[in-house]
């Protein structure tokens, strides 16, 4: 089977699984837009991955996800940047990041806007909540308590358009019971703008629980491409 013939099957399995969880949930099947992550696996990947439709793709890391929005820079792809974004690293994201998915702190604010600035068009941002317990360590997120301050602050900036949220389930939890969590944060989270409905949840293993409490987007690695290439 030829990697285009592996990419086609793998989308063909996961656009199947949201369509289903699409129904389950009473949600026309386009609700739900997919995005790519291709962190660890090449560029030709991501060409083979637009020639079949995909025009999300997501990446984790700020050098590698720079070098493929580089060299696909003639494809027709919205760039995410979803992984843990470093307040030195947040003007070089904005450059080439279309919507940064992991805005937890106000200090990547200004950074972010340098960034668009400079790129000469604003950029999408998500506002990424902790769905942690309390007393746990969260894996990043800010505190749902803190989420409309930090809101405010980035309507603030002309540079950014924040579009709504992105969250992880916790390790060793129920996602589904992660997930209601989530619903609930947004449903207060959108009383103040309504218009950032954007909800950027669930992977491979969890997307039909995200699916069910509304997210809007899932963020689908190895159950598109398969297990990461061990060179890394």
């Amino acid at each position: 089977m030829s990697r285009r013939d592996q990419i086609a099957a793998g989308l063909g399995r996961v656009r199947g699984r949201i369509a289903a969880a699409c129904a389950a949930a009473g949600r026309p099947a386009d609700d739900v837009r997919l995005v790519v992550v291709t962190k660890f696996f090449p560029a030709s990947d991501v060409r083979l991955l637009a020639e079949l439709g995909v025009t999300d793709i997501g990446e984790n890391r700020h050098q590698e996800a720079e070098a493929k929005a580089a060299e696909c820079a003639e494809l027709d792809i919205t760039w995410h940047f979803i992984g843990v974004l470093q307040k030195n690293k947040a003007a070089a994201v904005a450059r080439y990041a279309d919507v940064v998915e992991s805005v937890d702190r106000p200090e990547l604010l200004p950074r972010l806007a340098r960034g668009a600035g400079e790129s000469g068009r604003p950029v999408d941002v998500l506002l990424q909540v902790s769905l942690d317990p309390p007393g746990r360590e969260s894996r990043a997120g800010v505190q749902p308590d803190r989420l409309l301050e930090l809101a405010a602050a980035a309507d603030q900036v002309a540079e950014l358009r924040m579009r709504g949220l992105m969250a992880v389930a916790p390790l060793g939890e129920d996602p589904s019971e992660a997930f209601a969590r989530l619903a609930r944060i947004r449903a207060d989270f959108l009383l103040a703008h309504p218009g950032a409905t954007v909800l950027s949840a669930g992977m491979s293993g969890d997307l039909e629980a995200a699916v069910s409490a509304g997210a809007t987007h899932v963020r689908v690695g190895t159950a598109v491409l398969g297990s990461r290439p061990e060179v890394q």
